[in-house]
């Protein structure tokens, strides 16, 4: 079976939704027989201590880099600082992580028949490119968020001549590598636009594991710890940052006050401490921030919820594609969803019939949505279980199946 090189960012024991992807990913490809080897960082994002205990690192390089094993996979670690909010620190820690990723792939990484990396950053799209070259090898690049789209309309990029360096990076990238995987079918027609042929592109959406998550009944416990017994309880979970559109969510809690309903939400992020601000600003005690859950307490969670929400923004949704609807519906919750009309995440609320959708930014539409939601709550139950249904074909094995497919196709040309 091919040699398979996993290169990504994050990846475990690092606790965030890209890592617990590409972990699943390394881990059904290995099932299905390959030989699989990960170039990645040392965790910077959520770290998480019993992660870390039983994927212990190995220093290396005078701490440079750093060695692990998860299951037989061999899984080599860039060394990085823990995520700033600085961009051009940010910078400065992908450009490392890339030089030093080069290094390891000439000392200690062996041949590898493919290479598979995936994005942020962009830039990752170069690293997959010359480590394709460096072993004669074909690379695909995993678009997992459009880049530079995402970060222009979010304003961390405003110069027109930085903008204009990227999209010329963007062109690159998609011609070098060997295939352009999109997540989305939204992002594949947006590809296609710039100048990609079919030839080239292979739609592969993301995955959950359907049988970590899966309906479970609501912890009378956690219920009692934090007062929501009696309560309808709207639950995110997630990053807290710009991409999410929390003005609407903190107007909905204003408009249903009266109601015995209660958000929960669970995660961390670069809004954090801002949210925490304004909910105590307005008096919104119907809001819980629980701040970071490890992965392993999140279908439990879940489990508690009677409305599952993802409050994204414009900018958000047109760059990016949240995998937490894939995990929701997995778990039996209905939702509600921001979304433009003809987004990837709306066409997949609708096709499973689990939930809203509702335009982005918008508040009165968000707290309308749910007023409705909580009136027609004996129908939820049944919009959830819709969704579990649907969500089976985006299962790990299905999805690592088609990556299967691709490796054999590439590798044998």
């Amino acid at each position: 079976m091919p040699r398979v090189l996993l290169h990504s960012l994050v990846f475990a024991p690092d606790s965030v939704s890209t890592a617990h992807l590409m972990t699943d990913l390394a881990l059904e490809l290995k099932r299905l027989g390959h030989s699989v080897t990960v170039l990645t960082a040392t965790p910077h994002y959520n770290i998480d201590a019993s992660a870390l205990a039983r994927q212990p690192l190995q220093r290396r390089w005078v701490g440079l880099l750093f060695y692990s094993e998860l299951e037989g996979i061999p899984v080599w670690h860039v060394k990085l600082p823990f995520k700033g909010k600085r961009i051009w620190l940010r910078v400065l820690d992908y450009l490392r992580f890339h030089t030093l990723s080069l290094l390891a792939s000439l000392c200690t990484v062996g041949k590898q028949d493919i290479v598979i990396a995936t994005s942020p950053p962009l830039t990752i799209g170069v690293m997959s490119w010359l480590l394709g070259v460096r072993w004669r090898a074909p690379s695909i690049y995993k678009v997992a968020e459009l880049y530079p789209d995402l970060a222009v309309r979010q304003g961390i990029v405003r110069n027109r001549v930085a903008i204009g360096l990227l999209n010329r990076l963007e062109r690159f990238v998609y011609r070098r590598n060997s295939m352009i995987v999109p997540i989305a079918e939204q992002f594949r027609r947006t590809i296609k636009e710039r100048g990609v042929p079919d030839a080239k592109l292979c739609m592969i959406p993301d995955f959950v594991d359907t049988e970590f998550f899966r309906p479970m009944a609501k912890d009378q416990a956690f219920l009692n710890q934090y007062g929501l017994s009696d309560r309808f309880i709207v639950l995110y979970g997630g990053n807290i940052g710009v991409v999410q559109d929390w003005e609407s969510v903190l107007y909905a809690a204003e408009q249903v006050k009266d109601l015995p309903i209660s958000f929960v939400l669970v995660g961390d992020g670069a809004r954090r401490q801002w949210l925490d601000e304004e909910v105590s600003k307005r008096n919104l005690n119907n809001i819980k921030l629980l701040g970071y859950v490890p992965k392993e307490q999140m279908p439990q969670i879940n489990a508690n919820a009677d409305l599952c929400i993802i409050p994204m923004t414009k900018t958000g949704i047109q760059g990016g594609f949240p995998s937490k609807v894939y995990t929701i519906m997995a778990c039996g919750k209905a939702l509600i969803a921001s979304g433009d009309p003809d987004s990837e995440m709306a066409w997949i609320v609708k096709k499973a019939r689990c939930g809203r959708v509702v335009l982005p930014e918008v508040p009165g539409a968000f707290a309308d949505a749910l007023k409705v939601a909580y009136i027609e709550r004996a129908t939820l139950a049944g919009e959830g279980e819709s969704g579990r249904i649907f969500v089976q074909a985006y299962s790990k094995q299905a999805v690592a199946g088609q990556y299967a497919e691709l490796i054999k196709r590439l590798v044998k040309n």
